[in-house]
């Protein structure tokens, strides 16, 4: 009987676990050193993505700190049944960081697209659909190209590509990471961004529905695939931590 109460007590553990999981606040601090980013002055970003329906919170904002020169959300900022007083106030608060730089997931739409337009519009912010921003830092400049939701059938690399020189930094940004061979094999980013996945959300060791998010040195470029924010479905996560990121990138010597 007492192996049984155990037995039970675990069971009843886990999903209180899991859910405590879901809304933790992990911000992973990353170095990318790049041959092709000239300044000497290191390029900070903060990068986002799946919020899906947690909460910006004010201590998240204060963790981030000053000193980020962008923020990046690789979409699915939200989805069907969140407020919109709530994604308003994520915009607003995530604003206070550093300029925003957004690109479609494939749940935004769900909300109302003009909702979401108007609320990053508010702020300045930019949202990339096909296309590439060119960034100046202290002295030199990088780039940002950003594609369409590849589910809603208008993702367009050539064009977002366009006028792109190769021999800038260039920072690609997806909301799903499985274009990203694609990708390299036609053009030559330095530095791969997406979320979608995951990171399987729920995985046990090296067993999930996704490959855990990481950060990759290849051998031409750095991949990352955050496990994301937030979660979908159901607020449950294992062995797949929230997180969001704090890239600083900066000039290799050759």
């Amino acid at each position: 009987m007492r192996y049984l109460a155990t037995i039970l007590g675990i069971a009843l553990c886990i999903p209180v676990i899991m859910f405590r999981k879901a809304f933790e606040t992990n911000i992973r601090h990353q170095i990318i050193d790049l041959e092709s980013y000239k300044d000497r002055n290191p390029f900070r970003l903060f990068f986002i993505s799946d919020i899906h329906r947690r909460k910006i919170t004010k201590d998240l904002i204060e963790e981030v700190g000053n000193g980020i020169h962008a923020v990046i959300i690789g979409g699915d900022l939200a989805e069907s049944g969140v407020p919109l007083e709530q994604i308003e106030h994520n915009i607003n608060q995530l604003a206070k960081i550093g300029p925003i730089y957004y690109v479609w997931g494939n749940n935004d739409r769900e909300v109302g697209e003009h909702h979401i337009r108007k609320y990053i519009q508010n702020v300045g912010g930019m949202i990339l659909e096909n296309e590439a921003i060119r960034i100046k830092t202290n002295a030199h400049h990088l780039w940002i190209v950003g594609i369409e939701d590849v589910s809603s059938g208008r993702a367009d690399i050539k064009k977002s590509f366009e006028n792109v020189p190769d021999n800038d930094p260039i920072i690609f940004l997806s909301h799903t990471p499985f274009v990203f061979n694609k990708v390299k094999n036609q053009y030559r980013p330095d530095i791969l961004l997406a979320g979608h996945t995951h990171g399987g959300q729920i995985r046990f060791g090296k067993w999930g529905y996704y490959e855990k998010g990481a950060l990759k040195k290849n051998r031409d470029d750095f991949t990352l695939i955050s496990n994301g924010f937030g979660t979908t479905f159901v607020p449950f996560r294992f062995g797949a931590p929230a997180e969001c990121h704090i890239l600083t990138i900066r000039h290799k010597e050759v």
